[in-house]
């Protein structure tokens, strides 16, 4: 596990040939002393201000603007100031930002490895006043990829144990996300399954005709001569996905799938219902348990 390394920002020996252009980010996570003549923000963008100036002989510079978040959590990166900075960043206005604590920019490990991010791939330097991160010099390069490297970690334990949690669930019968099956609908609460009854006796007529049939070909040359398609379904964000017509593989799989008598299957193994999947009654859809579905591929 090896972070990505910070790329020199400037001559670490003398001054630059070009201005350090440095902006200041300050940030309270409430509005408490705000109307305050000398506030938190004000406290922090004068120890900032005064930093820049100490390091004049190297070439650093103050840029005029200001990027002020008073009221705003570090917990995320929605912060207009921040929102502001990171613009201004990208269309190439600031050489390094200056924190007074490098908490004032966020709170959230993950959230910093993100920022570094975007700071790495426009070249621009990070520096905190009262801490000894200065990424315009190799040893604070050195402490942003060890913070680095730990947020990778995090990444990491995360993704483990959202995986975890996921395989527990569909050990349980919840459903986790993922498409739809035809003749399901996904809970307006979210975790399970509710029958459509007319996309369910549509799988029922296609089981129906498998049974008729016993090949892959006459069903699927029945499904298209009905038109049926596969699952319409919309995503939480609005998006619709049109069904398609059905395919040798999509009829295949339907064929195949356990959830039509209410089983699960998660990484190989098939789990037995456990009362958690609202499924259709057993007079609805046909079971596959005595089909021969595994020698369709074969047909």
């Amino acid at each position: 596990m090896v972070a990505n390394k910070m790329p020199p920002r400037c001559d670490e020996e003398g001054p630059r040939s070009t201005p350090l252009r440095c902006a200041v980010y300050t940030r309270k996570s409430t509005e408490e002393g705000l109307n305050q003549e000398f506030n938190s923000l004000e406290a922090q963008r004068e120890g900032a201000e005064a930093y820049i100036a100490s390091q004049r002989q190297l070439g650093w510079i103050l840029v005029p603007g200001r990027y002020d978040d008073g009221g705003y959590t570090g917990g995320n990166l929605e912060r207009p100031a921040l929102q502001k900075l990171l613009r201004d960043l990208e269309q190439r206005k600031i050489d390094a930002v200056t924190v007074y604590k490098v908490d004032r920019l966020s709170r959230s490990l993950l959230d910093f490895a993100r920022l570094m991010e975007i700071f790495e791939r426009h070249r621009v330097s990070l520096v905190s006043v009262t801490q000894p991160l200065n990424t315009t010099t190799s040893l604070g390069r050195l402490t942003l990829n060890i913070l680095l490297s730990f947020a990778q970690f995090e990444r990491e334990m995360i993704a483990d144990r959202t995986r975890d949690k996921m395989a527990a669930a569909r050990r349980k019968g919840k459903f986790v996300g993922g498409v739809p099956v035809l003749g399901y609908d996904v809970a307006v609460t979210g975790g399970k399954l509710v029958v459509n009854s007319e996309e369910a006796s549509r799988v029922q007529a296609i089981f129906a005709l498998y049974l008729q049939h016993r090949s892959l070909e006459a069903v699927l040359d029945e499904v298209q001569a009905r038109q049926w398609a596969t699952k319409r379904w919309r995503t939480r964000e609005g998006k619709e996905h049109p069904g398609g017509p059905f395919t040798k593989r999509t009829l295949m799989r339907l064929l195949r799938n356990v959830l039509y008598i209410g089983q699960v299957s998660h990484q190989g193994q098939v789990y037995p219902p456990c009362g958690l999947w609202t499924l259709a009654p057993k007079s609805t859809l046909t079971s596959i348990a005595d089909n021969p579905c595994r020698n369709l591929m074969a047909r």
